[in-house]
């Protein structure tokens, strides 16, 4: 299954609810992450395709290795040991990515935050990069969390991701309409 998104979503949507109401947000989108690196990993996810380990064994695993990782240690709790219990036994550890995904969405819409990505072909200043943030922040009404990325191919300008806002101001993409513009 190469789309996890509707599978992950009770899960993420039943620990948000859990984490909201035990005012651990960050300490859940922590473990989330931390469990979601383990599976990320190859040699992990090798070893929990193994036959020869039960759902306890895959379970142990991975929150063994997550609770390694910085803020994984809620792993190790009663609730962190059922939630990776429920997804073994379920057969959807492998959906751990997308359901910390789908939380941290979650987590920022709760907080009123958005995550912001400007890709620019050279390194944004940082006198810029606040301006962009505070643009941004009264176009949307919500905190931004801006992240920044340098992308040479674009040649110049930015494009600006925003949850499922897309703006591309790259002359890439310019170049590209132009193109088209003059085969078509």
């Amino acid at each position: 299954m190469a789309d996890f998104s509707t599978v992950a979503r009770p899960y993420a949507k039943a620990l948000f609810d859990l984490a909201n109401g035990e005012r651990k947000l960050p300490e859940w989108s922590a473990a989330l992450g931390a469990a979601a690196a383990v599976l990320d990993d190859a040699n992990a996810r090798r070893a929990l395709a193994n036959p020869a380990f039960d759902d306890g064994a895959r379970a142990t695993l991975v929150g063994s290795i997550a609770s390694a990782i910085k803020g994984g240690e809620l792993l190790t709790s009663p609730a962190g040991k059922n939630l990776l219990q429920l997804l073994s036994e379920n057969d959807r550890l492998t959906a751990l990515p997308e359901i910390a995904a789908q939380f941290d969405t979650l987590k920022a819409e709760a907080e009123n935050k958005v995550k912001v990505t400007v890709t620019a072909a050279t390194q944004v200043d940082g006198t810029i990069a606040e301006q962009i943030k505070k643009a941004l922040q009264q176009k949307l009404g919500r905190v931004v969390e801006l992240t920044l990325a340098v992308d040479a191919s674009l040649i110049g300008g930015a494009i600006i991701q925003a949850d499922d806002m897309v703006i591309d101001g790259s002359v890439r993409t310019r170049l590209q309409r132009l193109t088209e513009k003059l085969v078509g």
